[in-house]
């Protein structure tokens, strides 16, 4: 059985939909911690187990001995690594075949605050001896243009506290086939994946595709780390979320989301997805 982890996110569902393309509907288990939300693949014949990444015992409960199983990272920063070392004891106790965790671009070189979790889950799952697979993924286009439409409405200005370099991201869609790849193919067995696109951009890049879909120019504002801050703050984003947010900037400024091996293209047997797709689908509520 192949089992996937918060699979009614956004990721997880791209996951499960490829499964579903690739093995029988029995073949495939997802545990969630509201079956309700999971109901759509109940009807199409995917096993739901129930699991909460805080409650160990119902984690025990979701993976059996030769699952194949992905832990999709949690998105509770701060509690992640306590909620994934969970779902490590159960997937060791139950003897899985193979765990496959979601983590971040540069795996142990990632020198930003976001990438601390990653980090100590990698680091808990190849102490547990599990068959494991470490797929490392990029920036989601998605991180970008899933609220572009709004953005673009309310100021008509990017702003970011980048300066400089490019981000080499995908599409949520890309990342979830690299995971379907890996959990329905063979010879994947204690390997780590660094996962990101085939065109590293720039925003001005970015803005220049915004502007050309849209007909109007959007121009891009570079501004300080703080004044960012102070402007997403003032946006009403919470304080803890805007600084893992500035952080991150920083960590683009220094080209860590630029890194480009091919491993996403090659697990997925076809080119990554252009940003413009993303956008063009960012900017449809402007359209409407």
């Amino acid at each position: 059985m192949i089992v996937v982890t918060g699979a009614t996110g956004s990721l997880g569902k791209h996951v499960v939909e490829g499964l579903l393309e690739k093995v029988p509907a029995d073949q495939v288990a997802v545990a969630v911690r509201n079956a309700e939300k999971a109901a759509p693949f109940a009807e199409r014949g995917v096993e739901v187990r129930i699991a909460d990444y805080s409650e160990p015992e119902t984690v025990k409960q979701a993976v059996n001995k030769g699952d194949k199983v992905l832990l999709i990272s949690g998105s509770e920063v701060g509690q992640r690594v306590a909620q994934h070392t969970a779902v490590v004891e159960a997937a060791k106790e139950a003897g899985v075949a193979l765990l496959a965790y979601t983590s971040i671009l540069g795996g142990p070189e990632a020198d930003f605050e976001l990438a601390r979790e990653h980090q100590a889950t990698e680091q808990v799952i190849i102490d547990s001896g599990l068959p494991y697979a470490l797929l490392r993924n990029g920036w989601y286009h998605e991180n970008y243009t899933e609220q572009l439409g709004q953005a673009v409405a309310a100021g008509g200005v990017l702003t970011s506290s980048v300066e400089g370099s490019r981000v080499a991201s995908a599409s949520r869609a890309d990342f979830a086939a690299a995971a379907v790849a890996v959990l329905t193919g063979e010879g994947h067995e204690n390997q780590a994946y660094e996962l990101s696109g085939d065109t590293a951009w720039t925003f001005e890049e970015y803005a220049a595709e915004v502007s050309r879909q849209l007909g109007r120019e959007i121009p891009v504002s570079r501004v300080p780390g703080e004044v960012h801050k102070e402007i997403l703050v003032g946006a009403g984003l919470p304080e803890p979320f805007v600084d893992i947010l500035v952080d991150v900037d920083a960590a683009i400024s220094r080209g860590l989301l630029a890194r480009q091996n091919g491993d996403l293209a090659k697990l997925i047997g076809r080119p990554t997805s252009p940003i413009a797709d993303s956008i063009a689908e960012g900017l449809k509520p402007v359209e409407a």
